[in-house]
């Protein structure tokens, strides 16, 4: 089997006025027509699924790829656990996975990433500003839970060219980078043998 050296960086707010969503003109797409925001408030499997691979599928997303559906369906109906889906004209575009079930007021971006055909639409700052602002008032939604205090995330040098800077320019600060060896397989993505070169 293959290894790779991943970089992964690991980033963090711990007040939400540090949460920016306004980007200068020149680093931002328009926003694209149609563009909505919603949580999938009834947990799917099937739908969290679905999205985990449409969107890992070049980025070698592969940790859950043996998840059975029980698995699946337990992390998804824990309470504080919350997905947020950037849709293009009613298409899902990306998401956002919140685990809120974290004690002391954390709440971990655990999964966030574009189809492939929607990156450098202008979708990805917007769905990640919507996502930490709902990060910071989870408890709002969750009896019982504790204000979030901390949000944080991490991405590799395996994710999206973009996604550190995105992080970065919502405000997120670095507060530790790790490198070490992985082993690699591809990820099959949402169907064994698909080409992603096509557009």
């Amino acid at each position: 089997m293959e290894t790779v050296t991943v970089t992964t960086w690991y980033l963090e707010q711990t007040d939400p006025a540090q949460l920016r969503t306004d980007e200068p003109a020149e680093r931002s797409a328009p926003a694209p027509t149609g563009l909505r925001i919603a949580r999938a408030e009834v947990p799917s499997p099937e739908f969290s699924r679905f999205l985990y691979t449409a969107v890992g599928q070049d980025v070698t997303w592969t940790d859950r790829l043996d998840w059975s559906r029980e698995r699946w369906r337990e992390f998804v109906e824990r309470p504080g656990v919350e997905t947020w889906v950037a849709f293009v004209r009613d298409t899902p575009a990306g998401f956002c996975e919140l685990d809120g079930s974290q004690p002391e007021g954390t709440v971990e971006i655990s999964y966030f990433g574009l189809l492939p055909a929607f990156r450098g639409r202008g979708v990805g700052g917007r769905l990640l500003s919507v996502a930490t602002a709902r990060a910071w008032d989870l408890a709002e939604r969750w009896e019982g839970r504790v204000p979030t205090r901390r949000v944080w995330v991490h991405t590799c040098s395996k994710d999206g060219p973009h996604a550190l800077d995105n992080y970065r320019a919502r405000g997120f600060r670095l507060y530790d980078t790790t490198t070490a060896e992985e082993s690699w397989r591809p990820t099959p993505g949402p169907w064994p043998d698909a080409d992603l070169t096509e557009r």
